[in-house]
């Protein structure tokens, strides 16, 4: 990895202004909603995009935009909690695995490809199954899911910075413990963390997305992006406007956690992070 002065450029820029949409119209959504997300009204049932319903209502009279926009809410805060809570344990433990002595390494490394080998949605289904479908079920699950990755990415980036001649010239002095770590491991380590976590984040909104789809996330009638896919299924062909809102908002909330990565990744100068 080189890193070098810190550059803004285009990619960055363009999804920083996705995303700061996005958060903004989630944050705003009980002052932008032109209707409560959760009333009900079958006299207005699949009703088209018009001026009163601006991207039309769903199979119970319920207004798509208003509820797109406390989707916004929902899955952008379960999506960074999940993200936040993986990266903590993963930083702690990693840069802990990274530090321990051969003896250690390679046993630890085994039980993390162990559980790397089962696929991350799989593994998620399976925590928020037994911790239960609700907002904190979908935040463990994924945290819990992602802290494998997390742990074998930052050691892997520990080991890598501990082979500068810098890093092993502070060891030489005398330098260690939590002064290693702060002067001379994390300055090398965040680039590509930060790169790292906003793809992550991105993913997060997907398997978000997929369990609120399967019914094993938030649970109806919360307004969450994957719950209304899974509503409008029904009703694709006679109202399609129910699929295309909440899948151009998963699409373009992805679209932007991807571009801020790439835009990080260059801005940083993340050549050799192991993350694209």
């Amino acid at each position: 990895m080189k890193t070098g002065e810190f550059r803004w450029n285009v990619l960055m820029i363009s999804g920083s202004l996705i995303l700061a949409t996005l958060i903004l119209s989630g944050l705003l959504a009980p002052l932008l909603s032109p209707h409560n997300p959760l009333h009900v009204d079958l006299v207005q049932r699949l009703k088209p995009p018009d001026k009163v319903f601006l991207l039309g209502t769903d199979h119970l009279g319920r207004c798509v935009f208003s509820r797109l926009l406390h989707g916004a809410r929902l899955s952008l805060s379960v999506s960074l909690c999940a993200t936040g809570l993986s990266l903590i344990l993963g930083i702690v433990a990693g840069i802990g695995f990274g530090l321990a002595g051969p003896l250690l390494n390679m046993p630890l490394r085994g039980v993390i490809d162990i559980v790397l080998a089962f696929p991350s949605l799989l593994l998620i289904v399976v925590l928020t199954g037994i911790i239960g479908p609700s907002h904190t079920g979908l935040i463990l699950g994924i945290a819990l899911a992602g802290c494998g990755w997390w742990m074998r990415f930052i050691r892997d980036q520990v080991l890598h910075s501990m082979t500068r001649e810098f890093v092993l010239a502070g060891r030489v002095v005398g330098v260690r413990g939590l002064r290693l770590v702060q002067g001379y491991l994390l300055p090398q380590i965040l680039p590509p963390v930060f790169t790292a976590a906003s793809l992550k984040t991105g993913w997060s909104i997907m398997a978000i997305s997929a369990l609120g789809y399967l019914g094993m996330g938030v649970q109806p009638p919360s307004p969450e992006w994957g719950v209304m896919l899974q509503e409008s299924r029904l009703y694709m062909v006679r109202a399609p406007w129910l699929l295309l809102g909440p899948g151009a908002a998963i699409t373009l909330t992805v679209l932007g956690f991807n571009l801020l990565a790439e835009g990080l990744r260059d801005a940083f100068q993340v050549k050799e992070a192991g993350i694209f």
